[in-house]
């Protein structure tokens, strides 16, 4: 990373705090003005607010991926801790399976082993999950399938999700995880800050592993995290993070890939 671009990701943790603190104003007056039990008896104001709900989860998402930006300069390990990642990986993907058909797609989750524990930083590893998922339901046609995978092979665990979409071009996927892509580049907005796959790289090497993606184009395109399979020892956590600040995870994960009616009332629980 070149001098600029390092005091621009200094910089974007402070910017990203105080659009935080604004963020979370706008929604506590929005959830005051337009209360959950108003929205379940009046569905047009329902579908109204869920436009509003839709673009401040876009917009937080957007803050989390400039708060992140600043571990992108750190070639530090994380600090990690024994999880199941079974369960971990399972309920993300309960979730979002849940929330896929009205995109009319189809999530699957497929694991061997009933329990894998093995050490890792569960905070980043579900933003990388939920990245991942989000560039499959957008660029996945109706009708189409997203699958994740966990197994383990040899001294790996690997954690893949593949889908049916349109892929992806060979000259593109040699610069795919590239730091800020050019403008002619970006895919269609919602499309963040080109940071998304780089922060997802970074999170695999902050685990001592590494993050790879094959594509055909109208094929699909498959991306694998490849983790050492390795256990601290101790207790296993059970402590869920919520980079979310206490809000719906799911809907803040996949924000840019869902349509508005994601985010109606029925599904914010």
């Amino acid at each position: 990373m070149n001098p600029e671009e390092n005091r621009l990701s200094a910089l974007f943790p402070d910017v990203a705090a105080q659009l935080r603190a604004a963020l979370s104003n706008l929604h506590m007056v929005a959830q005051q003005l337009v209360p959950e039990e108003r929205r379940e008896q009046d569905p047009l104001l329902d579908a109204k607010a869920a436009l509003l709900d839709q673009s401040y989860y876009q917009m937080l998402r957007l803050v989390n991926g400039l708060s992140a930006s600043a571990c992108l300069t750190s070639e530090e390990p994380f600090a990690l801790q024994d999880r199941d990642l079974v369960e971990l990986v399972g309920t993300i993907c309960e979730r979002a399976g849940d929330l896929a058909p009205l995109l009319g797609l189809e999530l699957r989750f497929v694991c061997a082993p009933e329990r894998l524990i093995c050490a890792v930083a569960p905070d980043m590893l579900e933003q990388l999950l939920y990245h991942l998922l989000s560039n499959a339901f957008k660029f996945t046609p109706a009708g189409g399938t997203v699958t994740v995978e966990l197994q383990v092979k040899g001294k790996q665990v690997q954690l893949a999700v593949e889908d049916t979409g349109r892929g992806i071009s060979e000259d593109r996927l040699e610069a795919l995880f590239d730091r800020y892509l050019q403008a002619g580049q970006r895919d269609p907005a919602p499309h963040g800050l080109g940071l998304g796959l780089a922060l997802c790289r970074r999170i695999a090497e902050g685990h001592g592993g590494a993050l790879m993606a094959s594509s055909k184009e109208g094929k699909g395109s498959r991306f694998v995290l490849a983790l050492p399979n390795r256990q601290l020892g101790g207790n296993v956590s059970d402590v869920s993070f919520d980079y979310a600040g206490g809000f719906n995870r799911t809907l803040l994960g996949l924000a840019d890939a869902l349509p508005p009616k994601a985010f109606l009332v029925r599904y914010q629980d």
